[in-house]
Formats: structure tokens, C-alpha cells, sequence
């Protein structure tokens, strides 16, 4: 295994319910200020509406363009925009504005799913999210591209390479070869529901079947962009970061019950069965073992479902970059120096 790109990735979840959102967004930027240092090559982060305790950041974009003025190399992405309640055309004008201000660094993260409360807050709540995602999706795609929206008027600012880095996160291998046959990126989860009649099925042997069908659906000629996320905390001491994995297993179910979603989990042990928690070579070699990390362009990092607090995922950053990244091929000086 060897990641081209490695990426960090933040929900800005509020672990503690006496933190305001100005505490949750100086936090999470000043993690991407740490990736940044450390050589990361992409910060992305979520868009979740309503529940600070799901995801604190409703608007990605407008933190994102805070990001680019504040971090002049670190790619920045969104993983994901919750496609079927967004205005496409508005998405479409956003994204290129900011990819105008960031110098062409907006990886763009599009996906169908959200909690149950979004969509009912958006009046989707009845709607078939996937065929919407798709009508939406190619509108989007479609407006990137410089298509005429209104006569012979197309979008302003004009959105140069920007549709050549969409991504479509999913977790089916028909979504997967959909992503493939656009040529998008694919976005691969840190978790992936499990089928009934194999429960003990591993991330990667799920996640090897979505790889395949992507790669197979692909053009040829189109090189594959594989964004593989995962759930990795990262401490010096390997009890006190299952302490705190375990505590945070315990938050995530509690908010899953309280906000639906893929059946993904049911108890601590099966939040973290695809989650890589420990001391560096401990996690380096898990890691090791995961073979559809093998296919990935992108490594994308998230602490999440621990979420252990600002100082632990900080240190967790930089053991990831320092001891772990470098045993799987990856090295920041060639970011750092380039």
C-alpha cells in the first residue's frame, strides 16, 4: 500500500455540550493548521445539519473558503455535500467560487444519504433520495462543466477543472460503478453496514467488492481517485486510547438512536470493529492487513467515532503522520518541500 495523498478528515462534532460552534470551528481549524504543517495533502470535512453532536457544520463551503484564505497548500475537500437538499445550481456557483479563491484546490464530496431529521427539515422527507440525487448530481455536473443554463448564459464564475474532482460516496457497489462510469472519485466510508448473512465480514472484504465494480465501470484512459476513510485514533499509550474509543463508541450509539441512519452498529464492540485504535505500530499494522486500502489514491484519517477531545486528536495528527503514515509508503517532506 502506497497513498498517493494523505488526508485528514473532521465532522466538528461537539463533545462536550458546554463547547459553542465558535470553540468547535477554532478547533477544527486548528487541526487543519496541524495537518497543513505535518504535510497532509487534504483536509476534508462533513456537512450535517441541525445536531451539533452528529456533525457541527451545516455550511462547508463558507468554512472551507475561511480555510483557503487561512492555509495556502492543504487541498480541502468535502466528504460529503448532502446533494439531495441543496440548491444544484447554487451548489454548483459556490463550489466554483471557492475553487476560484483557493486556487483550484476544492476536492468536491457528494453523496445521497443524511439523517432522517435533514431531510425532513429540507421537505424531503418523502422523496426518493437516490433518483433526486441523481437528477441533482447531473445538473451539478452539467453547470461544472460550462453547459448553457439560461439562453446561452453558463456559470459565472466559470468552473475550469473543478468537475474532473467531484467525488460520490456510497456504500453499494451499484453507487460504486456509477462513480466509476462518470469518471468521478470514489469515496469509501470508515464503516460499512453489515449483510445479515455475513455478519463477520472485515471493511475491506465489504469494501473490495465496491472497489472492483468502480474500477471495472471506469473509462479508459481515466486514472481511478480511491478515498479511502477510516476511522484511526492514535495515542502513545494503547489503554488509554481504548478507554477513550470505548467512550466514544458509547456517544455514537446514543446518536444514532436519536438520529437513524445505516444500520451500521448495535453495540461498542461492533461501533469499533472498523475502527483502528492503539499505539503507531500497533495501528500501522492493522492498517497493514486492510487490502482495500491497497486500491486507495487518497488515505483519509478521521478520529471519529472517538472523538476524544481537541489535545488527543492533535497528537493522534501528528503520530499518524510521523510513525504511522510513513510506514505505508507515504512521507510528508515531499509535500512539505514541493
Amino acid at each position: 500500500m502506497t497513498p498517493q495523498r494523505l488526508g485528514f478528515f473532521t465532522r466538528l462534532v461537539r463533545t462536550d455540550p458546554a463547547q459553542d460552534a465558535a470553540t468547535v470551528y477554532r478547533h477544527a481549524l486548528e487541526q487543519v493548521e496541524l495537518a497543513e504543517r505535518l504535510g497532509y495533502d487534504t483536509a476534508w470535512v462533513a456537512q450535517h445539519h441541525l445536531d451539533p453532536a452528529e456533525g457541527g457544520l451545516p455550511s462547508p463551503l463558507v468554512f472551507l473558503a475561511h480555510a483557503a484564505a487561512r492555509f495556502p497548500r492543504i487541498r480541502l475537500g468535502t466528504a460529503i455535500v448532502t446533494l439531495a437538499l441543496e440548491d444544484p445550481i447554487k451548489l454548483a456557483e459556490d463550489a466554483a467560487v471557492l475553487d476560484v479563491l483557493s486556487g483550484g484546490r476544492l476536492e468536491l464530496g457528494v453523496g445521497a444519504g443524511g439523517s432522517r431529521h435533514a431531510f425532513e427539515l429540507f421537505e424531503f422527507g418523502a422523496a426518493d433520495r437516490q433518483q433526486v440525487y441523481a437528477d441533482k448530481l447531473a445538473t451539478v455536473v452539467a453547470a461544472l462543466r460550462g453547459a448553457p443554463l439560461v439562453g446561452d448564459r453558463s456559470l459565472n464564475p466559470a468552473a475550469g477543472q473543478l468537475s474532473s474532482r467531484i467525488w460520490q460516496a456510497t456504500f453499494s457497489a451499484a453507487g460504486a460503478a456509477r462513480a466509476g462510469r462518470a469518471g468521478d472519485g470514489l469515496l469509501l466510508s470508515k464503516s460499512q453496514p453489515r449483510d445479515p448473512a455475513a455478519p463477520e465480514a472485515t471493511l475491506w472484504e465489504i469494501q473490495n467488492e465496491l472497489v472492483d465494480a468502480y474500477l471495472d465501470a471506469l473509462p479508459t484512459g481515466v486514472e481511478p481517485r480511491i478515498g479511502a476513510s477510516r476511522g484511526v485514533f492514535v495515542a502513545d499509550d494503547a489503554d488509554a486510547a481504548r478507554t477513550l474509543a470505548e467512550q466514544g463508541a458509547l456517544r455514537f450509539l446514543e446518536q444514532l438512536g436519536h438520529n437513524g441512519g445505516p444500520d451500521i452498529a448495535n453495540t461498542v464492540a461492533e461501533v469499533l470493529r472498523d475502527i483502528y485504535v492503539g499505539t503507531p505500530g500497533a495501528v500501522a499494522a492493522q492498517l497493514a492487513a486492510d487490502s482495500a486500502l491497497r486500491h486507495a489514491t487518497d488515505f483519509i484519517v478521521q478520529v471519529h467515532p472517538v472523538d476524544p477531545g481537541h489535545e488527543a486528536t492533535l497528537r493522534s495528527i501528528e503520530l499518524i503522520a510521523t510513525e504511522v503514515a510513513p510506514q505505508l509508503g507515504w512521507h510528508a517532506e515531499e509535500r512539505i518541500h514541493a
